[in-house]
């Protein structure tokens, strides 16, 4: 019975021989040391890829006392706001060759806990904690040995580091970009209450009113984040009779039941009444009939943001404080008829 030889690992002492340098040379040349000229770094560097020599990360980690990883310790996996963030994390993280491991606590105190242990004790050097919903969140506390930053959930102790979506200023630019299109009777539906988002949102939407001199059509209604929760509102609102051009939506989500109520009861969408959204879920806005404008929560921009605080403060030059990202318009057919 014959075996086939594994091939050797190309080693740095090997790459040091080629290049005709010392192996201390030659590990200075790779990791970008000053006390090489450029010619002999240019040459190793030529024989390290043309011999696919890969540097041993974990040793060098350990020489430089970090571990090239990061956690991401998630409580909406399942969501729609994770993914997004976790992917601008990603990116920022890509950038700067670092690993991320990613657990999902689900919204358990104790599972949580259990996570953090566990990543702690992979050494990681810094976390990212994005939240469920943009409520303040209990912090994980100040004896926490690796930064941490707080995402779409900030957190409740000041000395923490927090990067969140600004909902008064998504619900004031809702409102005015109805205002541009020419509504002046403008109502709104929203989802659950209890969400600071919801409230948020709703506070900014009035605060835009309130600056054209106009009073919104009746109350904000306050329901479920769900198309039928939707349906059902804008339904009681057209029953009840007062005129309306214009819905401010909680969510796509409640957008799309809208969208289809008014639909069903021969309203014209964006002729009769308009409609907007937010956080620009694809699956929703892509999906509406007519295609649904919405505000943009830019949660991939979160997401990179938080990466780049994380390193800042790996550097010691980040500041605590709560940072909040600006949102973006995106229009389409349920505002304006010809985008």
């Amino acid at each position: 019975m014959t075996t086939t030889a594994r091939p050797r690992k190309v080693t740095l002492r090997d790459v040091a021989a080629l290049a005709g340098v010392s192996v201390a040379t030659a590990s200075k040349a790779l990791n970008g040391k000053d006390q090489v000229n450029e010619e002999t770094r240019r040459r190793v560097v030529d024989v390290a890829e043309r011999l696919g020599f890969t540097p041993n990360t974990l040793a060098q980690s350990i020489l430089a006392g970090t571990s090239g990883t990061v956690g991401l310790l998630t409580n909406d996996l399942d969501g729609r706001f994770s993914l997004p963030i976790l992917m601008g994390a990603e990116d920022a993280f890509g950038a700067g060759q670092t690993s991320v491991l990613l657990c999902d606590a689900r919204d358990d105190a104790i599972r949580e806990q259990y996570h953090l242990r566990v990543l702690l004790g992979r050494r990681i050097d810094g976390l990212i904690v994005v939240g469920s919903k943009t409520d303040p969140r209990p912090s994980l506390g100040q004896k926490v040995p690796v930064p941490v930053v707080y995402t779409y959930a900030p957190s409740d102790h000041d000395a923490d580091a927090s990067v969140v979506a600004d909902n008064v200023r998504a619900g004031s630019i809702a409102v005015e970009h109805l205002l541009a299109t020419g509504r002046r009777r403008i109502a709104h539906i929203s989802g659950d209450v209890t969400y600071a988002a919801a409230r948020d949102r709703a506070a900014g939407a009035a605060a835009a009113l309130a600056a054209a001199g106009l009073e919104p059509v009746g109350r904000v209604r306050y329901g479920s984040w769900s198309e039928a929760w939707g349906r059902a509102a804008a339904g009681v609102l057209l029953d009840e009779g007062a005129p309306f051009d214009a819905v401010v939506c909680g969510s796509d989500q409640v957008a799309r039941g809208v969208l289809d109520l008014l639909r069903d009861r021969g309203i014209r969408v964006p002729d009769d009444v308009a409609v907007i959204g937010f956080d620009n879920w694809e699956p929703m806005t892509s999906g509406a009939r007519p295609t649904l404008t919405s505000i943009d929560m830019q949660f991939e921009t979160m997401g990179r943001r938080s990466a780049e605080r994380l390193f800042a403060a790996l550097d010691g030059t980040d500041a605590p404080g709560v940072e909040s990202v600006e949102p973006r318009l995106v229009v389409r057919g349920s505002t304006v008829a010809s985008a």
